[in-house]
């Protein structure tokens, strides 16, 4: 897909703008005062450091997206995305607030990108030519489309904040279209009827992050479940393989199967575990110098659980057969 590289450019941009906004506007909105055991925050509390957690994998998502899925740009952006993660722990241990740092930071964060990419564009020179990594960009696809649930379902002690629907909703429409993006991207050939379809997942999902954000957080499940199911069904007919010109419908209807039950029993796999065994979200918080979660609830790292849930997804998903790679 020629436009693959401004397209994942570009929403990298974006994830780098919802990264920065979450951290100088909605970071401060999620930070108890005072230590004193009455005041110490509970679940969800910090919504939106899992917020800025999914943008900073979407910016990764992007350069994977703009790099075709070739290791050449997949390896930089993963190496980016970690020590964009230390980073941001730094940085919200020094509360920044206010307009001035959202610029600030938004601009650095453009900064690194361009750096970045214009590396990699020298480095590609005289290079031959290569191939999409289908598999890559599937995969890449199957994690954007699980984290999409995670955003479109995001929630705080409350849910009565005026910035969490927005920024929530944003951060889904987001990763709505870098899986759309990544799993065109993945095709074999951008056909009409490739086209056509991603442009109706497009719409139907990006209805779907609304509605959910609409309901209240008890009855999201099932239209989460049907958003995992559309969003990851639709990443097979884009990227697999139409032999003879048509979908194969039973591998897909298998797809179908998987992508209604994958997402949320991983979801809860990897949260149990981490509940259990990796308290992982009390480290970054203990790190971030901000108020621990009471001992009666849970410090789970949502962005994390989606990460993992959403690779899993991946290699389910991003079967080699599907997608021209024989054995």
């Amino acid at each position: 897909m020629r436009s693959a590289r401004p397209v994942g450019l570009l929403l990298s941009a974006a994830a780098v703008l919802l990264w920065a906004i979450g951290m100088t506007v909605l970071q401060p909105l999620t930070e108890p005062i005072g230590p004193w055991s009455e005041r110490l925050p509970g679940n969800n509390a910090y919504w939106a450091r899992d917020l800025r957690f999914v943008a900073i994998v979407a910016v990764v998502l992007g350069l994977v997206l703009a790099g075709h899925g070739r290791l050449r740009w997949t390896g930089p952006a993963v190496l980016l995305g970690g020590l964009w993660t230390a980073a941001d722990v730094a940085i919200d241990r020094a509360d920044p607030s206010g307009t001035g740092w959202t610029v600030l930071l938004t601009a650095g964060g453009w900064a690194v990108l361009g750096l970045l990419e214009a590396v990699l564009w020298w480095r590609e020179r005289g290079a031959p030519r290569a191939g999409a990594d289908r598999w890559a960009l599937t995969g890449a696809a199957c994690v954007a489309g699980v984290l999409t649930l995670v955003a479109a379902g995001i929630e705080s002690p409350t849910d009565r904040e005026p910035e969490l629907n927005p920024s929530a909703f944003a951060t889904g429409v987001l990763l709505v279209a870098l899986t759309i993006g990544a799993a065109l991207a993945a095709a074999p050939a951008r056909t009409r009827a490739r086209c056509v379809l991603a442009a109706g997942l497009v719409v139907a999902a990006v209805f779907g992050v609304g509605l959910i954000r609409t309901i209240t957080p008890g009855p999201r499940a099932l239209p989460q479940l049907a958003l995992g199911a559309v969003l990851l069904t639709g990443v097979t007919l884009l990227a697999w393989d139409w032999p003879g010109g048509r979908p194969v419908w039973r591998r897909h209807a298998v797809a179908a199967v998987a992508a209604l039950v994958g997402p949320v029993t991983m979801l809860v796999l990897v949260g149990i575990t981490m509940i259990v065994l990796l308290p992982v979200g009390a480290i970054f918080t203990a790190l971030a110098g901000n108020s621990p979660i009471n001992a009666a609830d849970s410090d789970v790292l949502l962005s994390l659980v989606g990460l993992l849930a959403g690779l899993g997804m991946g290699l389910l998903l991003a079967w080699p057969p599907a997608l021209g790679y024989r054995r």
